[in-house]
């Protein structure tokens, strides 16, 4: 008999909401209704947020704006509930630079992605989130793999060279596949871990050592993603397959447009303004508002 396979540790929990940012009328980052936002999802079930990530629109949040963001929400929530900061950049200075300011402003970790556009080969990303690494030794790193968003992918093979440095404690598995969860726990040990980065794949991501979801659904079904995550590592199986398979229609709603069009409009529905996304984004058609809206109403009734 094959001895059982070590679980891996939860340094960030394991429901994390990747927050949308909201703005006002005018457009602005508005800090006070972000802070609202924050104390619901952690009520709704999350156990730490991600601010200025994908779904927090970083591209086009200046740096003093993700700062604001970062305190509002850490104030907002206080220090019971882990808060992370994208701080990822296709420059390695202003990767290194964002880190060290989170680390300064009170962040429990740095989500790092990939660096985007410039396509630099494994040497060169190993370079840049090693240093990211030493910016900041005490602040836990997540790294962040979204190859469909950044033009080329971080292999299994450099996460476990990366693994020499202390702080590089987690991954953000978005590549879209299962098989990645797979090949980082052969290379790293399960001394990394894994967190499911897309809505739609986490129970299957559990299945084969993942130990969470860093999610976009959970906006508006938290209860439910945590629902299903305890039912898995609890052994009830059929439970946990019934709310993914309840949940696949909002998963892939969701993902209907660019993220976060799709979470923003739900939002919107679900009776929190947040407002629409920055340009170059645009707001969700009104068709594919219409489905969203039968989607969320059919899940309110179940």
């Amino acid at each position: 008999m094959s001895p059982a396979a070590e679980l891996s540790p939860t340094p960030f929990g394991r429901l994390l909401t990747a927050m949308v940012t909201p703005f006002d009328a005018d457009g602005h980052v508005d800090l006070a209704l972000a802070g609202r936002l924050a104390r619901h999802l952690v009520e709704e079930g999350s156990d730490g947020l991600v601010v200025c990530g994908t779904t927090g629109e970083s591209p086009t949040l200046s740096w003093q704006e993700q700062v604001q963001l970062l305190e509002a929400v850490r104030q907002a929530v206080g220090p019971g509930v882990k808060v992370m900061a994208g701080t990822g950049s296709n420059s390695t200075a202003e990767a290194v630079e964002a880190t060290r300011e989170a680390a300064a402003a009170g962040a429990d970790g740095a989500l790092v992605v990939v660096p985007y556009y410039n396509k630099p080969p494994q040497e060169g990303l190993e370079a840049h989130f090693r240093a990211v690494a030493q910016a900041a030794p005490e602040l836990p790193l997540m790294l962040y793999n979204i190859p469909g968003r950044t033009g080329c992918s971080l292999r299994p093979s450099t996460v476990a060279r990366l693994m020499d440095c202390p702080n590089v404690v987690s991954f953000k598995a978005a590549s879209g596949t299962t098989e990645e969860v797979t090949q980082l726990r052969l290379a790293c040990g399960p001394h990394l871990a894994i967190y499911s980065g897309d809505d739609g794949l986490t129970l299957p991501m559990l299945a084969v050592g993942a130990v969470g979801v860093v999610s976009v659904a959970s906006h508006l079904v938290g209860r439910r993603m945590r629902s299903m995550i305890e039912a898995h590592f609890s052994g009830q199986a059929a439970v946990a397959l019934g709310h993914h398979e309840q949940l696949q229609p909002l998963f892939k709603a969701l993902f209907a447009s660019t993220n976060p069009i799709p979470v923003k409009a739900a939002l919107e529905i679900s009776g929190w303004p947040v407002g629409a996304p920055r340009p170059p984004l645009n707001s969700l058609p009104e068709t594919m508002r219409d489905d969203l809206s039968v989607i969320l109403t059919a899940l309110r009734q179940t």
